[in-house]
């Protein structure tokens, strides 16, 4: 779906001037509209060739359908001019796809009026001055991709036809600029952004298979029975930065335009491509296992083998493996603030990994739990870190070396702490990106391969105050020698 796409009910008209006039238009008629205009303070074109992609890609899609709904835009009508109040992204991409398909599309179009119809949409397009860098930049970047995009021969004569005829956005026009803008803030106000973990939710609802549809409303009672500020903190602070740091990606932020990150495949729509049959196998042959007779017998059920960085399969797969790291984040971080709010919960956590440590792996618990200065920001951060690594690690190798493995994890994330004195968001985002051990634990095949990694020493300690025990720590363990 494209960003902020919406479906809004049809409403009728106002006559008062002081109301919005509300209507339902065409892409064409839209982009025709010769009074379009991009005020001065409207904020730069910032859609990126991602965007766009899934501009072409949902008009590919849906171009069996009546009509589709690209949206809601707001204008306000000054003298001769509609100003763009919102919208203004998707209208200038909408603009350049008609740019894009004027210049690459005529030659094999064979409908004479759809040809002529282009040509007259293109004379008329808006053409706004850009003088930010930003937006021309990704003006020239989207334009190429677009050029692509419409040249492709599965983009089709039908496809041009679609969007012009059946794309439909929803405009609201009204005549004070405050009052649009007002009118601007109630629409976000009333139908403000769900959380990412919501837009995750109606997504894979919407995936599941028909012979899980029984276990839709179970499903859903298990998601609306878990706290959506707990649901928040797993998905964004631990599972998000866990798979793209993975990967060797950034990880400052989950919001509504990372969700792609955890949608993956429906394994009854998708082909039978090879690098999917371990995944259909395991998926199959744990429900042939559960359902089996005896098992109301021995009660001996499997539960799905998750991994972090796994292809998600999309539909009641995703809410298991939802609710599986809500138990297993808790296990790992029981104490940590980062971690949810399981108080009441503790006793069916199984945190027994914690008897079987090493002293030194103990003492390194105890320290990051208690020390003075772990409640500002920037400890925050790096606990993050810290937690993350160890939450993958457990994942992937459970108990074998775990004692090893906290101290280098322990060692790797808090040098961060030592080296500055201010950690922020980026300084965070940065240090795991410059020396990844999520990756080298991504690539290890055993324990030992993410153990025995090396680590340079601290020599000069340029940190904050009120961490003498970690200090005290990396002195003992040999990663700080004082001068």
């Amino acid at each position: 779906m494209l960003p902020n796409q919406q479906v809004i009910p049809s409403t009728p008209t106002s006559s008062d001037e002081s109301e919005p006039q509300m209507r339902i238009i065409k892409v064409c008629d839209l982009l025709g509209d010769p009074q379009l205009k991009i005020p001065s303070y409207q904020r730069p074109y910032k859609w990126t060739t991602k965007n766009v992609s899934q501009l072409i890609s949902d008009i590919c899609k849906h171009s069996d359908k009546s009509s589709y709904r690209l949206g809601t835009i707001v204008l306000h009508q000054e003298g001769d001019f509609k100003n763009i109040v919102d919208g203004q992204q998707r209208i200038v991409s909408l603009a350049l796809t008609i740019r894009a398909i004027q210049a690459n599309c005529l030659d094999r179009i064979k409908d004479e009026d759809l040809k002529l119809r282009l040509n007259k949409l293109h004379e008329s397009l808006l053409n706004p001055e850009i003088s930010s860098e930003i937006a021309q930049y990704n003006v020239q970047e989207n334009y190429r991709v677009l050029n692509r995009l419409v040249s492709r021969p599965e983009f089709t004569e039908q496809n041009i036809e679609f969007l012009l005829d059946h794309c439909k956005v929803v405009s609201f026009t009204l005549n004070n600029v405050s009052e649009a803008f007002q009118f601007f803030d109630s629409q976000n106000a009333r139908g403000k952004d769900l959380d990412p973990h919501d837009l995750l939710k109606a997504y894979h609802l919407r995936e599941f298979v028909e012979t899980d549809q029984a276990l839709k409303l179970k499903t859903v009672e298990t998601w609306e029975e878990s706290n959506t500020k707990d649901l928040a903190h797993l998905f964004s602070n631990y599972l998000f930065r866990i798979r793209q740091w993975s990967r060797g990606d950034s990880a400052r932020f989950f919001n509504k335009d990372e969700v792609g990150v955890f949608k993956g495949v429906n394994l009854e729509s998708i082909q039978s491509y090879p690098y999917l049959q371990q995944l259909t196998i395991a998926h199959h042959w744990i429900d042939h296992f559960n359902n089996q007779h005896e098992r109301k017998i021995d009660r001996n059920t499997k539960g799905f083998p998750f991994h972090l960085d796994q292809i998600i399969i999309n539909g009641r797969r995703f809410f298991e493996m939802t609710s599986f790291y809500q138990v297993r984040v808790k296990e790992v971080t029981p104490e940590t603030e980062w971690s949810m709010n399981a108080a009441d919960e503790s006793d069916s956590i199984d945190i027994a990994w914690r008897s079987n440590l090493t002293p030194n792996a103990e003492r390194i618990i105890d320290t990051i739990n208690t020390y003075e200065g772990k409640h500002r920001t920037g400890d925050r951060y790096v606990r993050t870190i810290f937690d993350s690594l160890l939450i993958a690690y457990y994942d992937k190798f459970g108990q074998d070396d775990l004692s090893l493995a906290i101290e280098k994890i322990f060692i790797w994330s808090y040098s961060l702490r030592l080296k500055r004195y201010a950690v922020q968001l980026a300084s965070m985002d940065n240090h795991v990106l410059e020396n990844n051990l999520f990756r080298k634990l991504n690539n290890s095949i055993k324990p030992s391969d993410f153990t025995h990694c090396q680590l340079d020493t601290i020599e000069t300690l340029n940190s904050a105050s009120n961490i003498g025990e970690i200090v005290t720590l990396f002195t003992e363990m040999h990663y700080y020698a004082s001068n």
